[in-house]
């Protein structure tokens, strides 16, 4: 069984997968895989051709957060990031599940939807977290301002849409122990 977890920024997705992994489940994190695919060369040539040769740092590496500035304030500029970086995670996703032998995978991606992996799941669950909470967790997180915050969840599919398209929908907004709860319960009932 495949599960596609999913979920906006700041909802508690990353704390669900590392969860799911004390339980040995195998987890697929589309978040990790991109950010390595920023390694390859042929994605750092094609995003030096589209964002300019200032988006390298100084180890000849891509500026992530000048990069995030730039594309979490202008949609356009994201969709043209997707369009080089989504086929290579396409790819190496479609390898890590083709390559299991788990009989649980949790897909953990945050674009499940938007990039039509939910096909290549089973069930789909959702983790959410209202607006204000999300809000404090960037600032906390990633120590963005408020508008900050919202340009990075604005920039994606809006929570109430992925929890129509959801089988199962977790709320965090608690502690850690409550999630873990929920997530065990879950877990006990797809065995």
């Amino acid at each position: 069984m495949i599960i596609g977890l999913t979920g906006g920024i700041a909802t508690g997705k990353s704390t669900v997968s590392e969860i799911l992994e004390d339980l040995n489940i195998e987890v697929i994190d589309a978040d990790k895989i991109a950010h390595n695919v920023l390694e390859y060369k042929d994605v750092q040539k094609k995003i030096k051709e589209e964002f300019d040769d200032n988006i390298m740092a100084a180890n000849g590496k891509i500026d992530r957060k000048k990069l995030g500035r730039i594309v979490f304030k202008n949609n356009k500029k994201l969709k043209k990031l997707e369009k080089i970086t989504h086929p290579k995670i396409l790819e190496i996703i479609d390898k890590k599940l083709k390559e299991s032998e788990s009989e649980l995978i949790v897909l953990d991606a945050p674009l499940l939807f938007e990039t039509s992996l939910d096909d290549k799941v089973d069930e789909t669950w959702v983790i959410f977290a209202n607006k204000k909470i999300q809000i404090k967790r960037l600032k906390k997180r990633d120590k963005l301002n408020k508008k900050e915050a919202l340009d990075r969840i604005n920039s994606q599919m809006d929570l109430d849409k992925k929890i129509k398209k959801a089988d199962v929908v977790i709320t965090n907004e608690g502690s850690i122990e409550d999630l873990s709860n929920k997530i065990n319960k879950l877990i006990k009932n797809r065995n």
